[in-house]
């Protein structure tokens, strides 16, 4: 059975070492005190979500306070290619449930869509509140996926938005049904096209690729011509019309697999 994880801010598990205390406080600490139930002499993960992994030993409880003994200290890299979800703006909480799962699954960031389509629209106050709610599911996520990595919820984009953010990937993927060439095809293709190194690079080297996911009423013929038109290709991503909460996990996975990084 892995280590449960609990989030702390980025760099404050920058100055430990092996045989340190780091004492986990707030939020985080309650959870896992209240809980969770933690005691001492469990072992727990406490990472920042930027990477960083501290394993120790609780030696200490407290309400609101955990005190944890170093044991050990890693730090996990970015991944060379990192997966975006453009995940439309959905009825029913799909599209969050889209975005939890996808991140059980590895995505690295995710950004709200607004499709013409989408009967959930974000205005003023309550684009804030949602924005915070689906970074919220995001962090639940990743931490009930044990991730030293917290992906980025981006602000929520229109059309115009996710055309520049198509221009500037590396590879942008409409999962589309009318689609010709299969998702694998696509990522195969791209991977063949990179030179070698390119794609499982380090940070420095990172590369991006989106993959857009449409509202229940699917993404219009005018929205597919603009995005293609700003580089996007379309990919077909079985056999079967997946619903919008489906077909981003179920990309994410095979895009995981091809591109090595399971």
């Amino acid at each position: 059975m892995s280590n449960p994880v609990f989030f702390t801010a980025p760099g404050t598990l920058d100055q430990q070492v092996p045989g340190s205390v780091f004492v986990l406080e707030g939020g985080e600490a309650r959870h896992a005190v209240t809980v969770k139930r933690i005691a001492v002499g469990e072992t727990v993960d406490i990472a920042d979500g930027a990477g960083k992994r501290l394993t120790g030993a609780v030696t200490a409880v407290a309400p609101g306070q955990l005190t944890v003994e170093c044991m050990d200290l890693a730090e996990e890299p970015r991944p060379g290619t990192r997966l975006v979800l453009v995940q439309a703006l959905a009825k029913g909480d799909r599209d969050e449930l889209a975005a939890e799962t996808a991140t059980e699954l590895g995505i690295d960031a995710v950004i709200p869509w607004q499709a013409e389509r989408s009967i959930v629209r974000w205005k003023a106050e309550r684009a804030a509140k949602a924005h915070a709610k689906w970074q919220s599911v995001v962090t639940a996520a990743a931490k009930q996926a044990r991730r030293a990595w917290i992906p980025e919820v981006r602000a929520a984009v229109d059309g115009a938005g996710l055309q520049a953010a198509v221009a500037a990937a590396d590879l942008a993927v409409i999962l589309h049904e009318d689609a010709v060439r299969p998702l694998r095809l696509v990522l195969e293709s791209w991977l063949e096209s990179a030179q070698p190194g390119e794609v499982m690079a380090g940070d420095a080297g990172s590369r991006e690729v989106l993959l857009i996911v449409g509202p229940e009423g699917g993404i219009s013929p005018r929205e597919v011509t603009r995005l293609c038109d700003a580089g996007a290709v379309t990919a077909l991503l079985g056999h079967h019309v997946l619903r919008s909460s489906t077909a981003g996990p179920a990309a994410t996975v095979l895009a995981s697999d091809i591109l090595g990084r399971w």
